[in-house]
């Protein structure tokens, strides 16, 4: 091999060598800078509690309650008078003639119907009372909700579910607290007045 192919070669093979060591170095990424996030704190509210144990849930549960009473005692007086007429028709039933017999059968079966419907109308109206009263104090019971969390610099208050929640911290539990807020808040509501005495009537001279 001559010298002329010789300098080629080693021209060719030093080339690369040359340019990689001319290449600037990459400077290495930098990490970005890690995100802090704000701590969360959150409280917790039983909120059926809060909404029967207000003065005003109190006084509309009350009413509620005595709705139930008497719709019991009326619901046992036609199950009294439905068992009477199936009590009368098993013993005096072999007795009877077929036109009295189902005559009585007939008002027997009335009386259980009766008895279901009335069952069935007590139940749908307790339900719509009840329904009431939730709205009408949960609506009333929102503002005093976010006033306790701004007080407590709270992110969030959730109604605790026994169900799904085994345990809440109590001092992280405001029910007590929504529930004097309510009442100082509603105070006027809660402590109706007293009904004024009706004027006696004029005297005629």
């Amino acid at each position: 091999m001559n010298r002329l192919m010789l300098r080629v070669l080693l021209a060719t093979l030093w080339m690369p060598l040359l340019c990689i060591a001319q290449t600037p170095e990459s400077k290495p990424e930098t990490a970005p800078a890690p995100v802090t996030i704000a701590p969360v704190k959150i409280g917790w509210i039983n909120l059926d509690a809060a909404m029967v144990n207000c003065e005003e849930g109190k006084k509309m549960w009350a009413d509620i309650q005595k709705y139930v009473e008497a719709q019991r005692t009326e619901l046992a007086a036609i199950n009294k008078e439905a068992e009477t007429l199936k009590t009368k028709l098993e013993v005096q039933g072999p007795k009877l003639t077929d036109e009295a017999r189902l005559d009585l059968q007939n008002q027997a079966d009335e009386k259980s119907l009766m008895l279901q419907r009335a069952q069935e109308d007590s139940q749908k109206e307790f339900e719509n009372r009840r329904m009431r009263m939730m709205n009408y104090i949960g609506k009333r019971m929102q503002p005093v909700i976010e006033k306790v969390a701004q007080k407590h610099n709270l992110n969030a208050i959730l109604i605790f579910d026994s169900g799904r929640d085994a345990w809440v911290d109590p001092s992280l539990n405001m029910t007590e607290e929504v529930i004097n807020m309510y009442n100082q808040t509603h105070a006027a509501a809660s402590s109706k007045a007293a009904p004024k005495p009706a004027a006696a009537p004029a005297k005629t001279p």
